[in-house]
């Protein structure tokens, strides 16, 4: 029987770590599915129970350096950070001395050979001193070897279990080098010459760099759990109860259904709900991205976690838990992540065949030579010289040098990506999914249109203003900011002050009724006209072409007779048309995505030329929609600003969240555009393409010198000609092989994109 058990995961640190986990169970007998969830260190394994056990899952996990233990609570809440701040401390520190004590060995093994007369103490001169010169360099470098202990245990366990990661190739290398360099310490004895195969240097900067590229990759593990934490947060911590005729403060956590609430203007829904009294408004755009907020009445479902921006409501919880709305999120956006394949990196691919091979070549070009009757020391030395000159130690610097020096570039334009992975798969995305609301469009209602019978425009927008600005509703907001920018005012126009405002009414789900001047002005939709008896007939027509285009409405009515009307979208932004046939241009088919009305989701997609738009769907619909093109083999962009997008953002092969987003919209994803402008998406993913290339470029500078070398390494040019390549020499050239990867990788500041 297929079963489904989380696993929390002890000692991750990096993509290579959670990559062997992976590779380590689905090697077992009988398991369908393992996914491990990095940023919360858990693995979600699907199994036959008749084919493996529990305990061999754990088994397997150890076997490859890492600890397993089934995840007890199935809460959705993040882990505690205390331990893993202290941790993170802990490591950035000891990076701060491995730094430190790699700048002095530096200093003392290679000044002098570029520096005449470089000032260092008698006992470590080079040449008078050999045995001091190798002994301090010894003293800095086994410090170093210790901070950086957690590369060799887990490189050597994963070679152990037949899992080499990127681990294992930095282990074989330094320790190629330091145990190389502590032998030509002992031969210093007898002969100085060994001075020179001091390669302690080799073995702890090699570490101090790949230590700092673990480093700034553990940071981007966060990121899901700050996503995950401002979702909780949206849950207001009190209630107020409505209980035996009194209201009482209690603690959310304590509801349960049929309990009644009441909720005021200001305050959020504590968990989902129906209204059974009152009426007002509700802002849901953390789920539906809709811009305006619903009326809601007797009867209307509410969401925990939305706002009252109007009215007092009595709600009674039909939700608590795990059911919620919002706790079915907070699930969708850990699924996501838990079951996102991860990213291959080219060098753990490459390192499953090439760390193998080297070994067997170094092992049989050693028992080669001393079947030909050459002693120990001389096979030993070749031995060294086959691992130094394969050691892969640009391999380590060729993809994360470029991912740095990329980021580095990108923040520098406004790009900000979190992740290496990010900056990984960005050039392959085939379909861009953006969010409408706050992302192609402004987000906030705005007048486009207005439409009088008999009074001048700005007659009109004066007289709705002054009804409006009594008014709180975002609709009433944007009326009386086009008066502001018009430079009009409702108050006292040409000096008087006939536009005094009197009683005022508003009138749910119509819109409101002031008393101006002595006559009474409506504000509202059709059915307050119908209500009032104002005749809009002649301006139906128009009003209909508004509709068709997902605009809203406010009629305006003086005294019962209708005087014109005033359109309302959600403008699309500038450079959102722009953005889009970029986007088109590199071959990416760009989708609308959107809580919103069909009608007004046509129209803004004809607006900006997307090629397909999905309109009326909910979080989960969208986590869905991106899921559907996922199964075609595509490779999925998601780009949204609310928290209604999370779930998509974390879902999606790349999330792109807008940088005037949520915050929540923003943890969750993997690249934000930190200006705004929809137009870096296609700037991120040229860049995206341009340091993909300069990996490329980088993995075969890291693998040129080395490839070339292994032959006369092992000695295949001795029979004829006596030329034998000394480890001093495979040091030289993977010296070399790492200066041009860094090189190449800083080309990319200088590159237009």
């Amino acid at each position: 029987m297929t079963k489904e058990e989380v696993y929390d995961i002890g000692g991750m640190h990096c993509a290579a770590c959670s990559a062997a986990v992976e590779r380590a169970t689905r090697r077992l007998p009988g398991v369908e599915r393992s996914d491990v969830n990095l940023p919360l260190n858990r693995m979600t394994i699907a199994y036959d129970d008749n084919a493996v056990s529990s305990r061999e899952i754990i088994v397997a996990v150890e076997k490859v350096g890492f600890t397993a233990s089934a995840h007890e609570t199935q809460t959705a809440s993040p882990a505690s950070g205390a331990d893993e701040s202290l941790r993170r401390l802990s490591e950035r520190a000891e990076l701060i001395v491995m730094a430190a004590l790699s700048a002095v060995l530096l200093y003392v093994s290679m000044g002098s050979m570029l520096i005449e007369n470089l000032p260092l103490p008698a006992f470590m001169d080079m040449d008078a001193k050999p045995f001091g010169f190798a002994l301090t360099q010894l003293l800095l470098t086994v410090p170093i070897m210790f901070l950086g202990r957690r590369f060799f245990v887990s490189g050597f366990k994963s070679l152990v279990a037949r899992a080499p990661n990127m681990d294992a190739l930095v282990a074989i290398s330094c320790a190629a080098s330091f145990i190389y360099s502590v032998v030509s310490m002992y031969t210093l004895s007898y002969s100085s010459h060994g001075v020179h195969g001091l390669y302690f240097e080799s073995a702890a900067v090699v570490l101090t760099l790949v230590s700092l590229g673990k480093n700034l990759e553990a940071r981007s593990k966060e990121k899901t759990l700050g996503a995950i934490k401002k979702l909780m947060e949206l849950t207001p911590a009190t209630a107020l109860l409505v209980y035996k005729g009194g209201q009482w403060e209690v603690p959310v956590e304590t509801l349960k259904p049929g309990d009644t609430v009441l909720v005021k203007t200001g305050e959020k829904f504590p968990l989902d709900g129906v209204v059974k009294s009152g009426s007002g408004g509700a802002d849901e755009s953390m789920l539906t991205g809709e811009s305006l907020p619903v009326e809601k009445g007797v009867g209307d479902a509410v969401i925990g976690g939305s706002l009252a921006v109007s009215g007092a409501l009595f709600v009674e919880i039909t939700k608590v838990g795990a059911d919620t709305t919002l706790a079915r999120i907070i699930k969708l956006v850990e699924d996501a992540q838990g079951k996102k394949a991860p990213i291959s990196k080219t060098a753990d691919s490459v390192a499953g065949v090439f760390v193998p091979i080297v070994i067997a070549l170094a092992l049989l070009a050693a028992v080669a030579w001393l079947v030909a009757g050459e002693e120990i020391s001389f096979a030993l030395r070749i031995f060294t010289s086959v691992l130094v000159i394969a050691c892969p130690c640009a391999m380590g610097l060729a993809t994360p040098t470029a991912i740095i020096v990329g980021t580095g570039v990108g923040a520098r334009e406004g790009i900000l990506l979190r992740s290496g992975e990010a900056l990984e798969t960005a050039h392959k995305t085939a379909v861009a999914v953006l969010d409408k609301t706050g992302t192609v469009t402004q987000g906030v209602a705005r007048v486009t249109e207005l439409v009088s019978l008999d009074l001048p425009e700005n007659e009109l927008l004066r007289l709705a203003a002054a009804g409006e600005s009594l008014s709180a509703h975002p609709l009433a907001k944007a009326v009386c900011d086009e008066v502001l920018e018009r430079g009009l005012d409702w108050q006292a126009p040409s000096g008087s002050r006939e536009m005094l405002i009197g009683e005022h009414e508003t009138l749910p789900g119509l819109g409101l009724r002031t008393e101006l001047g002595g006559k009474t002005l409506l504000l509202g939709n059709e059915r307050l006209m119908a209500q009032e008896g104002a005749d809009i007939e002649p301006l139906k027509a128009r009003a209909d072409e508004l509709s068709a285009r997902g605009e809203t409405l406010i009629w305006v009515a003086l005294d019962g007779k209708a005087l014109g009307l005033i359109a309302l979208a959600d403008a699309v932004k500038p450079t959102s048309h722009e953005a889009v046939q970029s986007l088109k241009r590199l071959g990416i088919h760009t989708v609308l995505l959107t809580g919103d009305n069909a009608r007004a989701a046509e129209h803004i997609g004809a607006l900006v030329g997307v090629d397909e738009v999905v309109s009326e769907v909910l979080p989960e619909d969208k986590a869905r929609v991106v899921e559907g093109f996922q199964s075609g083999g595509k490779i999925v962009m998601m780009v949204g600003d609310g928290i209604n997008d999370a779930p998509a953002l974390a879902r999606a092969d790349i999330g792109c969240a807008v940088g005037g987003g949520s915050d929540i919209a923003i943890e969750a994803a993997e690249l934000v555009l930190m200006k705004d402008d929809l137009r870096d998406v296609p700037r991120a993913i040229e860049l995206s393409r341009l340091t993909i290339r300069n990996i490329k470029q980088n993995l075969f500078w890291a693998f040129c010198y080395n490839v070339l070398g292994l032959p006369i390494a092992a000695g295949a040019l001795y029979p004829a000609l006596g030329l034998l390549l000394s480890p001093m020499i495979g040091a030289i050239a993977m010296s070399l092989s790492s200066i041009f990867v860094v090189t190449n990788a800083l080309r990319l500041r200088g590159k237009k994109f």
